[in-house]
């Protein structure tokens, strides 16, 4: 029987821990009511939400109030930015993000561009950091949101969020932040860092896929949202939609477990990307992208000279399932946008692989990756 190609594609998503399934369960069969229902099987799904939304508040050091559930972490950046566009719109029109968002927020970002919304899109370094100057010059007395997400998912590149927090703090402006990739992973902290607005979801931190939440702030300030979904009041007005107990109870377990384990965690996926990143530079003319230590632990991300992109990705597949950017854009033939943001040229940028290392990732797997790919960029270098 053929092995399943190694999975380092977890920045895409990651499998579901066992852990978080066996917590799952239940609520398929046994507590399986819904939670708005005024009886005793509404009642114990209702209590699991309630004490999910306390977990997953402990996680950001927020309030489990300030916990609204969504689909995702799209749907919660289209419902933090739109919903402070037309909550704030009479305070002002303009929006601050930064050139390598994920598209769940660039393009609810265009679209109020549609509408008659004025969005600023901040360059980066050369190692993806955002500099902090040019942030500030950028806010206006007219500027009502700034959105710079936590983690990229590309290049894995961490933005400084207590500085960014504070500086909006200091101008009065509210601040969101798409930490789908950060959840779990790094230590985040809602109210020390100064954080409006959070997007999260379960799925990139080994929890079911279909969940997520949106952190929104209620005092100091109380941040105002205009619901994007109508239909029911659920989510004290902000989501309508009847909550689904089995992903909720997942997600919080997850980010539970990501948190308890984080130390750990770190230290040995750093060690592991070390280990591959050594593999790798025995080729010559090669690129890491982003910065080299600001990143997340088990983000890769190289480009690799003379070489054609979609041929490296082939000639590894057997070996290895990875992406050469975001699995929300693999199927576009556009250069990636973020490695354009960074300064990489189109065939740099093309020849790019995204390694991103998880929980079950063992050293005997990045031995036979690292090769692989050694042996797969001399070949094709070769022709």
């Amino acid at each position: 029987m053929t092995e399943p190609p190694i999975y380092l594609d977890c920045h895409a998503t990651t499998p579901v821990d066992p852990r978080v399934v066996e917590a799952m369960l239940p609520f398929f069969t046994d507590y399986f009511g819904n939670p708005s229902s005024l009886h005793s099987y509404g009642w114990q799904a209702e209590a699991a939400i309630k004490k999910s939304r306390g977990t997953i508040a402990n996680v950001i050091n927020a309030q489990p109030e300030e916990i609204v559930f969504t689909s995702g972490a799209t749907e919660a950046n289209n419902l933090a930015i739109k919903g402070v566009a037309e909550a704030y719109f009479e305070h002002g029109k303009h929006i601050i993000t930064i050139q390598t968002e994920h598209s769940a927020v660039l393009d609810p970002c265009r679209y109020l561009e549609s509408l008659g919304f004025e969005v600023t899109y901040l360059p980066v370094d050369a190692e993806g950091l955002v500099k902090l100057s040019v942030l500030e010059q950028a806010i206006r007395p007219e500027t009502i949101l700034v959105s710079v997400m936590a983690a990229n998912n590309e290049i894995g590149v961490l933005q400084p969020l207590a500085e960014i927090g504070a500086l909006c703090q200091q101008h009065d402006v509210l601040f969101h932040t798409d930490a789908a990739q950060a959840i779990g992973k790094i230590p985040l902290d809602v109210q020390a860092m100064n954080i409006h607005l959070m997007s999260m979801t379960a799925h990139k931190v080994y929890g079911p896929k279909g969940i997520g939440a949106l952190y929104v702030r209620r005092r100091q300030p109380r941040v105002n949202l205009a619901a994007q979904f109508h239909g029911g009041g659920h989510e004290r007005g902000m989501r309508s939609g009847t909550l689904y107990p089995p992903q909720i109870v997942g997600f919080a377990r997850a980010a539970e477990l990501g948190v308890a384990e984080m130390g750990l965690e770190q230290k040995r996926l750093g060690e592991l990307r070390s280990q591959l990143l050594t593999h790798l530079k025995q080729l010559p003319d090669i690129y890491l992208n982003g910065h080299p230590s600001q990143r997340l632990p088990g983000n890769l991300n190289v480009s690799f000279a003379d070489v054609d992109g979609q041929s490296l990705l082939l000639g590894l597949q057997p070996v290895v399932a990875l992406s050469s950017g975001s699995a929300c854009s693999s199927a576009s033939t556009a250069p990636s946008h973020v490695l354009k943001a960074l300064g990489r040229s189109d065939r740099l940028a093309y020849a790019s692989l995204r390694f991103g290392l998880g929980r079950f990732t063992t050293a005997e797997d990045i031995d036979r990756v690292g090769q692989a790919v050694v042996d797969t960029v001399r070949s094709l270098r070769a022709l």
